[in-house]
């Protein structure tokens, strides 16, 4: 996963197809963990980093969002 960090530098139609793919992957993380759980045998060590790179993929969607979403002066 590459997740440079000036959004800056990309139009919103970039950043809404990396959101997108960003989502997937987060869901795809979320099924993983959910399955290597229910294993009685769960590596803990491989489900302790399946659920840091889930809260990063978290963290850069709220990035992205926020980068996507206009500003509402009330």
């Amino acid at each position: 996963m590459t997740t440079p960090n000036d959004l800056s530098m990309k139009n919103d139609e970039v950043l809404r197809v990396e959101l997108e793919v960003f989502r997937r992957e987060h869901r795809d993380l979320d099924d993983a963990i959910a399955a290597l759980s229910e294993r009685s045998t769960a590596d803990q060590l491989t489900l302790q980093r399946l659920k840091k790179r889930k809260l990063r993929l978290k963290d850069y969607i709220a990035r992205i969002e926020d980068r996507l979403t206009p500003d509402i002066i009330a």
